[in-house]
């Protein structure tokens, strides 16, 4: 690792299961920064293997060993597609931060476990280029939920002296990190983000999310449906607390509507509200009126932003373009920054956030 260049790659590819984002990123005088980034949709095919182990607790080894190839593979493609667009040699590039895809999240069970797949060593094989992967087990082998690890990511580029912020990043899941000027960060999952919209929609109209939000704009709320989403227990959870596809997913969904014949469109609709109420109570709950920027899926939904904006009077609600990043990147630019910090041989400051016992170096380095 010797004649480091400025260069880092992320790649995130979240809950949402739509895309595989890559963030050509540089430290330089200006800080760590983002210069090219590209989204690659994935294979349909490809999207079908991994909904299929996320949502089946009994995938066969060949099945989950295969897809973390593939993945990989589609990986490793997406990234030589970003530096042939950009003229890039690869081997400028220091390393490349792969949060892989999350295929299982377990944080609060006995033997607590979180497992990614996409093989690093298929990724830098395929790059040449050092790939940083795994960077949740080591949170949790001390204690930590293993998540959110973007706080950290805030904290360093988003915080300002003396002024309270609050980060929202709505992917399939949403999370906050809530920025107080120098003090490390504090944050946690919310809830649902995108993810069970993304699985309604798809369910009754085969599409991969609510464009524009117009399977929403077409329904009305179900105030009983609401109240009962509501009702789940994860939302009076104390932080630090974390979540995902296990939790809520459309299983989740169609057992709270049960036997009632609700319109599709009510429940679409119904379920974006569901998600505005969670997010604005937990940022309530954590902040004063402050500045509160919008990150991911989420943040392209104008229903969402609207009743979001409405929901948190006082607070002023805009996307991460106001702070000079495309809130469509900002977790494959924050995987960059991780793996930046790994090859630095840097702790993380995430105690606060995930409940571990220590700040660690998180992500294990794969060589070429």
């Amino acid at each position: 690792m010797q004649n480091r260049s400025s260069l880092y790659l992320g790649l995130m590819s979240g809950t949402s299961l739509d895309a595989i984002d890559v963030a050509l990123c540089e430290r330089n005088e200006d800080g760590f920064v983002q210069v090219a980034g590209t989204a690659i949709d994935l294979d349909p095919k490809l999207r079908q293997q991994l909904l299929n182990i996320c949502n089946e607790k009994h995938s066969s080894l060949h099945q989950i060993g295969e897809v973390d190839h593939l993945f990989a593979a589609a990986c490793a493609q997406a990234i030589n597609h970003l530096l042939s667009q950009e003229g890039i040699n690869p081997s400028t590039v220091t390393a490349v931060g792969s949060h892989g895809q999350t295929i299982y999240h377990s944080p609060d069970t006995e033997i607590a476990f979180t497992q990614q797949i996409g093989d690093a060593n298929v990724i830098a094989a395929q790059t040449q280029i050092p790939c940083v992967a795994d960077f949740r087990r080591m949170d949790m082998a001390y204690g930590g939920q293993g998540a959110p690890l973007v706080p950290a990511f805030h904290q360093a580029l988003f915080a300002e002296h003396e002024q309270q912020r609050v980060i929202l990043n709505i992917g399939g899941i949403a999370n906050i990190s809530v920025l107080n000027g120098t003090e490390h960060a504090f944050g946690y999952d919310t809830g649902p983000g995108n993810m069970l919209m993304d699985a309604w929609i798809n369910l009754h109209h085969q599409q991969i999310y609510d464009k524009d939000a117009w399977f929403a704009k077409s329904g009305q709320i179900n105030q009983t449906l609401l109240n009962q989403l509501l009702a789940d227990p994860y939302f009076t959870l104390p932080a630090p607390k974390s979540t995902g596809r296990e939790k809520f997913n459309l299983t989740w969904l169609t057992e709270q509507i049960a036997d009632q014949n609700y319109p599709a469109q009510d429940v679409q609709r119904t379920l974006l509200e569901f998600t505005a109420i969670t997010i604005a109570e937990q940022i309530k709950q954590q902040s004063q009126a402050c500045d509160v920027y919008v990150c991911g899926g989420g943040a392209l939904n104008p229903l969402l932003m609207l009743r979001l904006d409405a929901l948190l009077v006082g607070h002023q609600v805009q996307t991460t373009e106001a702070l000079a990043i495309n809130p469509m990147y900002v977790e494959a630019v924050a995987f960059a920054w991780l793996a930046e910090q790994r090859i630095l041989e840097r702790k993380v400051p995430l105690k606060a956030v995930t409940g571990a016992t220590r700040d660690t170096i998180l992500g294990c380095v794969y060589l070429p």
